[in-house]
């Protein structure tokens, strides 16, 4: 073909682009965002959370290996203070408060299983042996020293 056969043609990525800039400029930015958030949401029925999880980790080794653990404190940075700039600085002090809020109710629950499982551990230790149970570890004699776990 001569250059005169190709006066006027673009390449894929030309096309591409001007298409989706028509396409943007007739519906909207958010179109795109709906469209998007339907494909999402389709990959995650057929593939499952782990898939986004899994791809999102590689991408994530692959910045790394790129440009560096130092490029995650920096843009770390950048939007704490972008977030700082937009919400203020009293918006780091109301999550802070919910999450050591969370934190506390689920040591609670922990305590609270915890406590359930030991109570659960008394009342079958105090029950006779099913057949086929293990029989309960005995303390060591008194010249042996206490293994892990054992008191002493």
């Amino acid at each position: 073909m001569s250059d005169k056969d190709n006066k006027g043609s673009m390449t894929v990525a030309e096309a591409g682009r001007k298409g989706g800039e028509t396409v943007r400029n007739e519906r909207g930015r958010e179109f795109y965002e709906t469209i998007g958030r339907k494909g999402g949401a389709t990959v995650k029925a057929e593939r499952g959370r782990s898939f986004y999880e899994e791809i999102g980790r590689k991408g994530g080794e692959t910045v790394k290996a790129e440009r560096g653990a130092k490029f995650y404190e920096e843009i770390g940075k950048k939007g704490g203070d972008r977030v700082k700039a937009t919400r203020g600085p009293n918006f780091y002090e109301e999550i802070g408060r919910k999450g050591g809020q969370k934190v506390k109710k689920l040591i609670e629950e922990g305590k609270r299983a915890a406590r359930a499982a030991m109570a659960a551990q008394e009342a079958t230790a105090g029950a006779p042996a099913q057949e086929g149970a293990a029989p309960p570890s005995t303390p060591p004699s008194s010249g042996e020293p206490a293994g892990p776990g054992q008191n002493e």
